[in-house]
């Protein structure tokens, strides 16, 4: 007989859900600011740009459901860190667009490697039947929930 999990608020599944995204956000954001001095936001927009060159600004903060001074902030840093530059552009003076420079695509691609890593020692426990399942998984509900 399946468990009530309305009484019981810490074995529900979307509780269970969210402690494991905020986990493994937590612990990656440390990982990448330790090894590369980035965190985990600044990560999610140098891969970003890393899968769409040129983007917007505006752009990107609708993809992360963030202010657009948020992101901002974030590229300020990253474009002092010289990982992406800021430029106009030419079809329309008033819009920027953001560039990844060869310096972020070096950092983004070890940012990719280090999180591989860090998330396969993880999940090695599963199994690679389990791990593929649990993949499919999260793809498919990534999917709908990104629609």
């Amino acid at each position: 007989m399946p468990q009530n999990t309305t009484s019981l608020p810490f074995q529900s599944t979307g509780y269970l859900l969210n402690r494991l995204a905020f986990s493994l956000s937590r612990q990656s954001d440390q990982i990448l600011l330790e090894r590369l001095g980035i965190g985990m936001s600044q990560y999610i927009i140098l891969h970003i740009l890393q899968q769409q060159p040129s983007v917007q600004q505006r752009v990107i903060a609708t993809q992360l459901g963030q202010t657009e001074a948020s992101i901002s902030r974030q590229m300020k840093i990253l474009a002092n860190q010289s990982l992406l530059e800021v430029r106009t552009n030419p079809q329309n003076r008033r819009e920027h667009v953001i560039i990844l420079t060869l310096k972020g695509e070096r950092i983004i691609d070890e940012a990719h490697h280090i999180l591989d890593t860090f998330y396969k020692s993880i999940f090695d426990s599963f199994g690679d039947k389990s791990f593929k399942n649990f993949r499919e998984l999260i793809t498919a509900y990534s999917s709908v929930v990104n629609k």
